[in-house]
C-alpha cells in the first residue's frame, strides 16, 4: 500500500461520488440517444468511482495498520505511530478518533508524556464513551458528553 499524505482524511468524498454518479447518467443518456461518445462519459464516471473505492479499501488498511502499532506498542504517542507508520499525525489522529468511536480503541491519552494509557479489558466493558468523539463519561447518568456536548443514547 503507497501511502500519500492525509490519504485518510482526504481520500473518499461524497462530492466524488456525485460527480461519477451524473458521468455516468450522462454517458448512459447519450447512448441511449445514439450518441458514441457516451461511452467516454461512462468511462470517466467508472474511472472516479474505482478511484473512490481505492480510497475507501486504503482507509481499512490505514486504521488496521494504526490498530495494530497500539496494540504492539500500547504506549506509544500519536508521534511515535506517525514515525513508525509513515502516516501524517493528521491522519493517524483521525485515525485515533474512528477507532475509538467503533470502541476498537480504548484509553485516555496522558496529557504529560503524550502515550496512551490503556484501559484494561475488564474496565473498558463498564466504562461508557461518546459516540460522536470518543470521550470517557464518567458520570453512569449523564445524558450529553461533557466534552462534544453530543447526546448519549
Amino acid at each position: 500500500m503507497k501511502y500519500e499524505k492525509n490519504q485518510y482524511t482526504e481520500g473518499f468524498s461524497i462530492c466524488g461520488l456525485i460527480i461519477a454518479g451524473a458521468f455516468l447518467f450522462w454517458g448512459i443518456s447519450t447512448i441511449i440517444a445514439g450518441g458514441w461518445w457516451g461511452i467516454i462519459l461512462i468511462g470517466i464516471g467508472i474511472a472516479i468511482s474505482l478511484g473512490l473505492i481505492r480510497a475507501l479499501v486504503n482507509k481499512k488498511k490505514l486504521r488496521n495498520t494504526v490498530k495494530y502499532e497500539f496494540e504492539s506498542n500500547p504506549n506509544a504517542t500519536v508521534e511515535d505511530i506517525s514515525k513508525t507508520t509513515g502516516i501524517s499525525k493528521k491522519d493517524v489522529q483521525a485515525i485515533i478518533l474512528d477507532l475509538k468511536m467503533s470502541g476498537e480503541l480504548r484509553g485516555k491519552f496522558s496529557s504529560k508524556t503524550g502515550q496512551l494509557k490503556a484501559v484494561p479489558a475488564e474496565t473498558a466493558e463498564k466504562d461508557k464513551f461518546c459516540q460522536s468523539c470518543g470521550a470517557h463519561i464518567e458520570k453512569e447518568a449523564a445524558q450529553f458528553c461533557n466534552y462534544c456536548g453530543a447526546e448519549l443514547g
